[in-house]
């Protein structure tokens, strides 16, 4: 038996990187999945190739951060497969840059996809979940939502809101059978962390016992065990895959 045998998956910033492995996996595990993102010919593409193995996988767009696009999208997804099971707000963007130095629109602009945007998406989906008593709920976080890092003021603020979003959603929801948990990686090869200095690359790895970056594997994994009934008595914690970064 799949862990995730017939389950109904949303999963937003679908179109790549993590939130394309954690599709990857979950189609794996017998889901059937939303793909949501921004891009919505990313999203098309992404869900033509994840099909082609006979996977029931749909691309919807979805601007995270406009709670029309967001209750749009929501709305197809419930007329095409009748529920949500699973969500998982992977959705999320950068703007680095000093403190002092940084933009105030891109201040805006990262709090409201990564805070805002997994708000949205949350509540648009959470009245289903209480009325069917079942769902689980996966935040992307990142493990400077617990420690901070210098010229990610907008980004790490984003990541520590939606870790404390988490834990009180976990305990709003708890009642009603629904888990609320958040995945913080630590440094993972992307696309987005390709695009760091060889000198930024070399610091991180230097604070990760593990001596190596994780993987869009890595955290996928940990996302297929919080949306399986494997941890169903697990809601409201942070789990770090950071190959020991916090430690």
């Amino acid at each position: 038996m799949k862990k995730l045998e017939d389950k109904i998956a949303l999963i937003t910033g679908g179109a790549q990187g993590i939130g394309k492995s954690i599709a990857v996996r979950f189609l794996e595990e017998g889901a059937k999945v939303a793909l949501c993102d921004v891009n919505p010919e990313g999203a098309q593409a992404a869900a033509m190739e994840l099909s082609q193995s006979g996977n029931t996988v749909r691309a919807y767009a979805m601007n995270v951060s406009d709670e029309k696009s967001v209750n749009d999208a929501v709305q197809n997804i419930m007329n095409d497969f009748g529920r949500v099971d699973i969500l998982v707000n992977n959705a999320g963007i950068t703007r680095d840059n000093l403190m002092i130095r940084m933009k105030k629109e891109d201040w805006d602009a990262v709090i409201a996809v990564n805070l805002t945007g997994a708000f949205n998406v949350s509540r648009a989906v959470i009245r289903g979940m209480m009325k069917q008593r079942y769902g689980h709920i996966i935040n992307i976080a990142s493990v400077v939502g617990i420690t901070g890092n210098a010229g990610q003021a907008n980004y790490s603020a984003s990541k520590a809101g939606l870790i404390g979003l988490t834990k009180t959603m976990a305990k709003e929801f708890a009642s009603r059978s629904i888990t609320v948990n958040a995945v913080a990686p630590g440094y993972i090869q992307t696309d987005m962390t390709e695009h760091l200095s060889e000198e930024a690359k070399e610091a991180f790895l230097s604070v990760i016992p593990l001596n190596k970056p994780g993987t869009a594997e890595d955290v996928s994994s940990s996302a297929v065990f919080l949306a399986s009934d494997d941890a169903s008595y697990i809601t409201g914690q942070g789990l770090c895959v950071d190959g020991g970064m916090v430690m």
